[in-house]
């Protein structure tokens, strides 16, 4: 199979990964998640592999063959794996669980290298741009950052006490930070950190985005827009310069649970319980494209369509 240029694929409760083209809206694969549901799924930055966390295994998939088995099978956790995420060097991968750990894990072994023990059930986990730093948040609502290297909490945050931190986002540039509960409500820091130091959260706005519970925030690969979604059935976009709402992006028909921006912000795409995945042109705030084909709830989203760079090939 020739590797394609943009790699979008989707993951759902009916226990299949589909990979679609994201122009036509056809989908040219799909993989069979016998295990459980697909909680999360990325791609690797070199667009070769496909990670889908599961209940309670993470499972890793060839993007560019039609096989339909895993390459590998990671083992360790002991509930459902709510995140996950990849180094840039498609070499380290970090998942967070229900079970109350975050794990680091060496793709070219299956064992997990660090653990990490939050006490409470794991929702999302974030890498820092710097690399040294994973940020979770969990459902006792603190916000945790691990150094790596220690493997110990550096910082606890807790914006809101007994409030479920639901996603956490950090700026590429890792001058931003972003935590969302189950109240609706966004945390914003401005980051920073002395060369070697921990890093510092400075609290820089509160956010309330939403009625419902946020499932999902975004920080867009510009740093101009936060997007949120929601269990009140929309996508809102908000301005990182005065937090004001720039757009609602209205047409799903129940929970909107995930969503990814384009390399160049100005697309969106978004998953959603009412078993469709869609692309929104942000330009107009219209979605130009639904993916059809899942049985059930689409959990989540993952699209890469950056240029690789050739020695990232090698």
């Amino acid at each position: 199979m020739p590797s394609p240029s943009v790699v979008l694929a989707t993951g759902s409760y009916d226990r299949t990964i589909r990979f679609w083209e994201a122009t036509s809206g056809t989908c040219y694969r799909t993989i069979q998640h016998a295990d459980s549901q697909v909680n999360r799924i990325e791609i690797t930055s070199d667009k070769r592999l496909l990670a889908a966390a599961g209940n309670p295994n993470i499972r890793v998939y060839d993007v560019n063959s039609n096989n339909p088995q895993p390459l590998s099978t990671f083992e360790g956790h002991t509930g459902n794996v709510t995140a996950l995420g990849f180094y840039k060097d498609s070499k380290l991968m970090f998942s967070g669980s229900e079970d109350g750990t975050v794990k680091l894990w060496d793709l070219r072994t299956t064992g997990y290298q660090q653990e990490y023990e939050s006490r409470a059930a794991v929702n999302s986990v974030v890498a820092h741009s710097n690399e040294m730093e994973l940020i979770s948040g969990d459902q006792n609502g603190n916000v945790r950052v691990w150094e790596v290297a220690k493997g110990s909490c550096s910082c606890e945050l807790v914006p809101e006490v007994g409030t479920a931190i639901r996603s956490i986002s950090v700026s590429y540039d890792g001058n931003l930070a972003v935590a969302a509960n189950n109240n609706g409500t966004c945390f914003v820091w401005r980051l920073s950190s002395k060369t070697g130091s921990v890093t510092h959260f400075e609290p820089l706005h509160k956010l309330v985005a939403h009625e419902g519970y946020i499932l999902k925030c975004l920080i867009s690969p510009d740093v101009m827009h936060l997007a949120t979604t929601s269990s009140d059935k929309t996508i809102k976009l908000w301005s990182l310069e005065n937090f004001e709402l720039k757009q609602t992006l209205t047409g799903h028909q129940k929970w909107v649970w995930d969503c990814v921006f384009s390399v160049d912000a100005a697309y969106l795409v978004s998953a959603s319980s009412d078993s469709t995945a869609c692309l929104w042109d942000l330009s107009t705030g219209d979605a130009i494209r639904v993916y059809s084909g899942h049985s059930k709830a689409v959990s989540c989203c993952a699209l890469n369509d950056c240029a690789v760079d050739p020695q990232d090939q090698e």
